[in-house]
């Protein structure tokens, strides 16, 4: 099992960061599969063998994800893919 952590500073309105949050989410679905949760400000996925959070603080978004095998083995990819999604989105203003 691999478990990813990313935390990315932002300077977006709660509004705008929920939209980018709601992103980063429909681009992992669509990817992954999952099912996505609004649960207050942390928005939970998951799917047999993955789950995780995206939780959302002022200036601060935090997405933690658990992965079991066999996507484990792409964990780095899917590190740097979801490190790039939300630096992106999270940077726009």
């Amino acid at each position: 099992m691999a478990d990813i952590n990313i935390v990315q500073q932002h300077t977006l309105a709660p509004e705008q960061a929920r939209a980018a949050a709601q992103q980063v989410a429909d681009k992992l679905a669509e990817q992954f599969d999952l099912a996505c949760r609004w649960d207050g400000d942390v928005l939970r996925f998951e799917r047999n063998g993955v789950n995780g959070a995206l939780t959302l603080q002022p200036n601060q978004a935090q997405i933690q994800i658990a992965l079991g095998f066999p996507i484990s083995m792409m964990a780095s990819q899917v590190e740097a893919k979801v490190s790039e999604k939300m630096r992106k989105l999270f940077a726009a203003i």
